[in-house]
């Protein structure tokens, strides 16, 4: 049954957005050798006739990527997920939440926790020929520094001694080592944003936006080779296009899928299942009224019923939370907060009466259209929200427009996506919510939480960092900051004959360990 609920929900949700979006379909001319067909062209052969005799694969993502490929200034986490088999820092996150050396062979840490010593890997080239260089290392951290891009160097000290990097903080930070995945890229290049080069197993190729993106395997990779020759990457923004060209054999992979797109597929995939380890929510857009209101919040989070959305959108799989942190930071996770709001329609219109909005309000939730979980997720709390006599408009727009009018505009009432941690460090899911913090969109601001940060920052231990970590998760709950949802289940089409696809802690699409059987 609840397998043909969802079937009928993605039907009614498809017509809705086609309705709403114009019935836009992307309209790619046939391309060469190095500019392969885009999503509406004539299907691609089969992987047994043609893309296996080649050991290359094609993988659907549903957004295009940023503007810019420069790997500090990349924004939207599937840039980042296709990126990451581009580029790399000192260390590299494994597929089992453990850091391990990249371009740094080793490193040493002084026993009060400020000094980190990176003895450099010798032979690590950059995709374009060149030799990684201590000035390289140098010009990508010292960047990452000034340019505010990785928060815990603000105030570091970053030198070369005798070919080594050495860092000295300010203060102990255990979190330290994992912000320094930081990419490190050629110090004397100017094109990062159009070409991007880095040392990761693949590199860039071409790009066609709205299109394709291209890598192939690079041969002088200092670590262990990708498997695959190459992988181009399809945008499919449109949900009835991708389940097309998977059913037709234009893809060979695809991750974040639905379970009305994974009941289509048959027997030619294999369907893997992990999380996305995101934090999925609608986010509230503090500064306007009434979510100003902490009742009204509270009213909303009283109004979500969970499970339904389990159950209408993911066959009832998906972890819920009650903040921003998902399960896989383990020690960080607060399972409590999960029931601090349960599903009580009276006590959501108690509070609302409260407020001063016995009759409701209106609210506009703005979904980006091609994100199929977040428009699933965004109509049912729009129908449960209903039922507390919130008067509900769900407005998809593109992937573009939601970066640039809603995240970065600021421009919204209410939406629904989900944010990733860049790093595998509470830091990277909590800093973004203190007060005047330019990743911020909502606009929350709260002294308390703000000063558990600072805490956080200040703590010379794990335990005492944790115990403050978890305190702003209590903070971001109690003031109901945003109506949160899950960690989604994360359903990834594998057509059969391929095989080594792994999930990792964090938002990542890892190309190298994926090959033919």
């Amino acid at each position: 049954m609840k397998r043909i609920l969802s079937l009928i929900l993605s039907i009614l949700l498809l017509a809705s957005l086609l309705a709403g979006c114009g019935g836009k379909q992307n309209d790619a001319p046939q391309g060469g050798a190095d500019t392969p067909a885009g999503p509406a062209a004539d299907p691609a052969p089969t992987v047994d006739t043609g893309r296996r005799a080649n050991n290359e694969i094609t993988v659907g993502i549903s957004q295009d990527l940023d503007s810019s490929l420069d790997p500090h200034t990349m924004v939207a986490a599937g840039t980042k997920e296709l990126l990451f088999n581009v580029f790399e820092g000192l260390v590299k996150p494994t597929s089992d939440g453990d850091l391990a050396p990249a371009v740094a062979e080793s490193w040493e840490i002084g026993a009060e926790m400020t000094t980190y010593t990176f003895k450099l890997r010798s032979g690590v080239k950059f995709h374009n020929g060149q030799d990684v260089t201590s000035n390289d290392v140098m010009y990508s951290l010292t960047r990452c520094r000034d340019e505010g891009y990785v928060p815990a160097l603000a105030e570091a000290d970053i030198a070369e001694e005798n070919g080594n990097i050495v860092i000295t903080l300010p203060a102990a930070n255990t979190e330290f080592l994992a912000s320094l995945t930081c990419a490190i890229i050629p110090a004397d290049y100017a094109d990062q944003a159009t070409a991007p080069v880095g040392t990761g197993p693949f590199k860039f190729v071409s790009r066609q936006a709205q299109q394709n993106v291209v890598l192939e395997r690079f041969e002088d990779y200092w670590g262990e080779k990708a498997q695959l020759d190459r992988v181009t990457y399809l945008v499919y923004e449109n949900p009835e296009a991708l389940a097309m060209a998977l059913k037709g054999g234009a893809v060979d992979l695809y991750a974040h899928l639905g379970t009305a797109t994974v009941s289509q597929l048959g027997d030619d995939f294999t369907i893997l299942e992990g999380s996305m380890n995101l934090v999925q929510a609608v986010y509230l857009n503090h500064t306007v009224k009434p979510l100003d209101d902490v009742r009204v919040r509270q009213a909303l989070c009283y109004a979500l019923d969970r499970q339904e959305i389990f159950d209408l959108t993911a066959d009832g799989k998906g972890w819920a939370l009650g903040s921003s942190m998902y399960p896989a930071f383990r020690k960080y996770f607060d399972e409590s907060l999960v029931d601090l709001y349960p599903h009580n329609v009276d006590q959501a219109k108690a509070l609302l009466a409260e407020a001063g909005y016995p009759d409701g309000f209106a609210l506009t939730i703005k979904v980006p259209s091609n994100y199929s979980p977040h428009v699933d997720a965004g109509q049912i709390a729009a129908e449960q929200f209903r039922a507390i006599g919130v008067k509900v408009t769900v407005e998809p727009v593109d992937w573009t427009t939601w970066v640039e009018d809603v995240y970065k505009g600021r421009n919204f009432e209410a939406t629904v996506c989900g944010f990733d941690a860049s790093t595998m460090t509470a830091r990277a899911m909590l800093e973004r919510f203190t007060t005047g913090n330019g990743k911020n969109f909502i606009g929350y601001s709260s002294r308390a939480y703000d000063e558990a940060f600072e805490e956080a920052l200040r703590a010379r231990n794990d335990e005492a960092q944790t115990k403050a970590y978890r305190e702003m998760e209590r903070i971001l709950a109690q003031d109901a900051a945003n109506v949160y949802i899950q960690d989604l289940v994360d359903f990834v089409a594998l057509r059969k004959g391929l095989a080594g696809y792994r999930f990792y802690p964090i938002y990542v699409m890892d190309m190298s360990t994926v090959h033919y059987e």
